[in-house]
């Protein structure tokens, strides 16, 4: 008997192992990111959760191990509103880990009231864009010595929210919520394309995906109204695990080998608005973020 959930849920499985392949999954420690830890490591993937509470990821570690079976788990501490976390984290990886294959920039926050990353930037904008942008720019060499590997960047259909606001990029003229979060998604999708297009013919693949409305923590923030009204429809909402499938079909499905940039939904290429598919505002944005960053990858490609 299939729910109505069921209904508006594509379900994906594959016998795919990753046996001798180490992830890199941010967030993952609840929701949608602990899920896509569960089903890699049960194909046999070393999986390094990258959290900012290490308390709630070493519980998280605990059941994880016991549930799957795989010893080679490990909890490091990263804090994506924080580039020195960020640094200290990238630093670790390339020092202790001989290879990393799939990097999955999971962790993301939702609409929440206005406040600033340590280094000033607006925090969904920094956290959901600017953190995974230069933890993939720290992380690109390993990625590249790996190959083939691949970068999957979990956006939303909210990027449909917003625009890019090149002149009030950390929403200081004026905040809405909603369309900060939906300017952040945007943002994903723009440098996944961006990136796939620099990284060909490095062995390096890109995705950007839509988990889904998915009934997680991201909604802390909503008003009661919203809340109510999203428990309302909750039968058309995801599982955690369902909203997880998307990401594991971009990390692991071997039919996306020769495929990067694209746009994923319920395991299937999807649409995207037409904003995110405007190349000239892609390059702008990539060069608005290496400033803000103060980075070049100019010789991150070239290796």
């Amino acid at each position: 008997m299939h729910s109505i959930r069921d209904f508006f849920c594509g379900q994906w499985s594959s016998s795919v192992r990753l046996d001798d392949k180490t992830v890199i999954i941010t967030g993952a420690n609840t929701g949608i990111g602990k899920e896509t830890v569960r089903d890699l490591a049960k194909r046999g993937a070393r999986v390094i959760m990258a959290c900012r509470d290490l308390e709630k990821a070493e519980a998280a570690r605990k059941e994880l191990m016991e549930d799957s079976g795989n010893q080679n788990i490990v909890a490091n501490k990263l804090d994506l509103s924080d580039t020195k976390s960020i640094r200290a984290f990238a630093e670790l990886i390339n020092k202790e880990e001989k290879q990393v294959n799939i990097l999955i920039n999971n962790a993301g926050i939702m609409m929440c009231p206005y406040s600033k990353t340590a280094d000033g930037f607006e925090m969904q904008f920094g956290v959901n864009h600017l953190g995974h942008f230069l933890l993939t720019y720290l992380l690109l060499d390993l990625l590249k010595k790996s190959a083939p590997s691949r970068i999957i960047n979990v956006a939303s259909v909210a990027h449909t929210w917003g625009s890019i606001h090149l002149d009030d990029i950390n929403s200081e003229k004026s905040y809405s919520p909603r369309r900060a979060y939906g300017q952040s998604k945007l943002a994903n999708i723009l440098c996944t394309r961006s990136l796939a297009k620099k990284l060909q013919g490095s062995g390096v693949t890109v995705y950007s995906l839509h988990p889904g409305v998915v009934q997680s923590e991201l909604f802390r923030n909503l008003s009661k109204p919203v809340q109510i009204a999203v428990k309302v429809f909750s039968p058309f909402t995801k599982t955690t695990i369902q909203g997880a499938q998307t990401t594991i079909y971009c990390a692991v499905e071997p039919k996306l080998d020769n495929e990067s940039g694209g746009y994923y939904s319920d395991c299937a290429p999807a649409l995207c608005s037409s904003e995110a598919l405007d190349d000239e505002m892609a390059q702008k944005l990539w060069e608005l973020s290496c400033q803000m960053l103060g980075i070049t990858w100019d010789q991150r490609f070239s290796q």
